[in-house]
């Protein structure tokens, strides 16, 4: 028989050759990232510079004109209700039970602390409206469409009573599911 010494097994040969090949293949993509950063951050030239600078001062006139009718109009603010409007509805064969997200478009902080503040009042305006709808009018988009245009004038006439302006520009259905 053979000695033991002889039949001894390297080990450990694979480990470290696999271990080498994941270390150069991390420093290849390092330093390939490290590169194309490198050349895609290049400095402007002068040429460009100028370029840019005259595009800017071009700009600034129509720039101007467009801010002063932002600030007027104010920025577009969202108010989301606190909770989804959950309901019965009738339908043709059965009732249905709708769930519907809502969140309101303001313009400015003024109205966006205004719809804040009557949000109870929203919420029981959007509910009566939701609940005189039935079941075959909103299973179409046009009827999710009408639903929402009577919801949004509904709220602006209470609103405009209590405010003595409209305050929600619009209505948005951010979530709407019936079963």
């Amino acid at each position: 028989m053979a000695d033991e010494k002889d039949l001894q097994i390297e080990e450990g040969g694979g480990k470290s050759k696999k271990m080498l090949f994941i270390i150069i293949a991390v420093v290849v993509l390092i330093a390939g990232g490290g590169g194309a950063f490198f050349m895609m951050s290049g400095d402007d030239t002068p040429a460009q510079e100028e370029t840019l600078a005259e595009n800017a001062s071009a700009d600034g006139a129509k720039s101007e004109a467009a801010d002063k009718s932002s600030a007027e109009m104010g920025s577009a603010l969202y108010v989301g209700m606190p909770r989804p409007f959950v309901f019965n509805v009738p339908g043709a064969s059965r009732d249905r039970l709708v769930q519907i997200k809502v969140q309101l478009l303001v313009r400015g902080d003024v109205n966006e602390e205004a719809a804040k503040k009557h949000i109870p009042l929203i919420e029981g305006t959007l509910l009566s409206v939701f609940s005189t709808s039935n079941a075959d009018e909103l299973s179409t988009s046009a009827g999710k469409e009408t639903l929402r245009t009577k919801a949004l004038k509904n709220v602006q006439d209470t609103l405009t009573e209590i405010e003595g302006n409209k305050v929600v520009e619009r209505i948005l259905f951010t979530g709407f599911v019936m079963q």
